[in-house]
């Protein structure tokens, strides 16, 4: 009904008999909402079919209550006579879907605990590890009937629900925005293809800290971190590899099985490799970077890797920021100089100069974005765009229009999530040529 949620305006007697002749004709479920759920109870007169059962059912669409909130809900929902419960609320924040959980595990009876919102995808893909007794994938992508309601082709194939339990081991995305991101894809794929018991999830967060203080379960085990939380990762670690506290930034936590998070940075030898490899080398003895300029496009994390990374290999670093502060700090850091990002428009590089756009200005659904315009790319040898999603962005195209040889981000994509995958699984071999097939297939 409309008063739900729905799209039902008419009146009760006729929706109860309508629900009535289902159970008749054989049904398995009848759903009811709990607020007219003792009147469908009188209504039915002890007549319920023994096969069918009863789901009553309490929709909040504004918020996810506290656990004594959410337990008391539960206990008035049983005792109208209710076969199995549903609790459908709300995640402002990922973080509340954690309330969900705790009071599903601890349910002692059958329970559908849903909380609808992107943020809250996790509690529809995870149910089954947390005792849930059903959840709702959709057949049409563009027909839902609730926010974050991931397809059916999603459950069954990207995240194997089918194979989930109480045992399988958390990994995902935490990103935001992260609904563009093909990780998901990509590791759960390849998760499956080796036989580890994980799934691997997008994971819209707002506060870094408070999503891995909530979510401290060893069961989850890593996470990979995008925008705008590379740089918060460094705070959020006990411990760093050389590399990631050199660069001072993350993409990858590993929790040990003693709870402390371990911090890496794999988008360092995924992006330089990658350029490297654009570049070509006659001289395998030194880099191809060695002795050139790189002109690096923002100050975040995957920006950090890449300057890092560059001087590392014998590059000269320019950085380039839309916050000048900051593209300072960072040039500082690695010996080089810092511009302006409007200041790209008239730079003029020596020739050999590579273009490195680590922002995330062309990403989908912004597809038009670009951060430097065509008119200067022809000065530079390469152009590589740590952005994958679309393959060829904007400034990608508009630097092959100029004949300047580009890099898509697709390699670094793929390069720093086979890193990634090892040490999710405590050192298991990366399936190369999978993940670059469904690279392919996903970008």
């Amino acid at each position: 009904p409309n008063w739900e949620g729905g799209r039902y305006d008419g009146d009760d007697a006729t929706r109860f008999e309508t629900l009535c002749l289902a159970m008749e004709l054989g049904v398995d479920y009848v759903d009811i909402e709990l607020k007219v759920a003792d009147k469908f109870v009188d209504f039915l007169s002890g007549n319920k079919p023994d096969k069918c059962k009863l789901i009553v059912s309490s929709h909040n669409y504004e918020s996810t209550p506290s656990c004594e909130e959410l337990a008391n809900l539960v206990a008035r929902i049983q005792e109208v006579g209710a076969d199995i419960v549903k609790v459908a609320t709300t995640a402002t924040d990922i973080i509340d879907v954690s309330r969900m959980f705790q009071v599903m595990v601890h349910c002692q009876v059958p329970m559908i605990g849903l909380v609808m919102s992107e943020r809250g995808l996790m509690s529809r893909v995870l149910s089954p590890k947390f005792g849930g007794y059903l959840t709702f994938g959709i057949l049409d992508a563009t027909k839902t009937s609730a926010s974050g309601q991931p397809t059916l082709e999603e459950l069954l194939d990207v995240y194997n629900i089918r194979c989930i339990g109480p045992d399988t081991k958390v990994l995902g995305l935490i990103a935001n925005p992260v609904k563009q991101s093909k990780s998901p894809i990509l590791h759960n794929k390849c998760l499956q293809s080796v036989g580890y018991n994980a799934v691997y999830l997008p994971l819209l967060a707002d506060d870094l800290a408070r999503f891995l203080d909530t979510y401290s379960s060893p069961d989850f085990s890593g996470f990979s971190c995008s925008l705008p939380f590379k740089v918060d990762a460094v705070h959020c670690c006990h411990e760093h590899d050389a590399v990631a506290k050199s660069i001072g930034a993350i993409n990858t936590i590993v929790r040990k099985s003693d709870g402390k998070l371990v911090g890496y940075n794999t988008d360092y030898i995924g992006a330089i490799s990658a350029i490297e490899d654009g570049l070509g080398s006659k001289d395998a003895a030194m880099s191809p970077l060695s002795g050139r300029l790189i002109v690096v496009v923002g100050a975040g994390g995957a920006a950090k890797a890449i300057a890092y990374g560059a001087k590392k290999k014998g590059a000269r670093v320019v950085v380039a920021n839309r916050t000048y502060e900051k593209a300072v700090t960072l040039a500082n850091a690695v010996g080089g100089q810092a511009l302006r990002l409007a200041d790209l428009e008239n730079f003029r590089p020596e020739e050999g100069t590579i273009l490195a756009n680590a922002t995330s200005l062309g990403m989908y659904p912004n597809v038009d974005g670009t951060p430097v315009p065509k008119k200067a790319l022809r000065f530079y040898d390469v152009v590589f765009d740590a952005v994958y999603a679309p393959k060829v962005t904007r400034l990608l195209r508009e630097a092959k229009e100029h004949g300047v040889k580009v890099v898509s981000g697709v390699e670094m994509f793929v390069r720093q999530a086979m890193g990634q995958f090892e040490h999710f699984t405590g050192g298991i071999e990366a399936p190369e040529s999978l993940m670059r097939e469904i690279a392919a297939q996903y970008t």
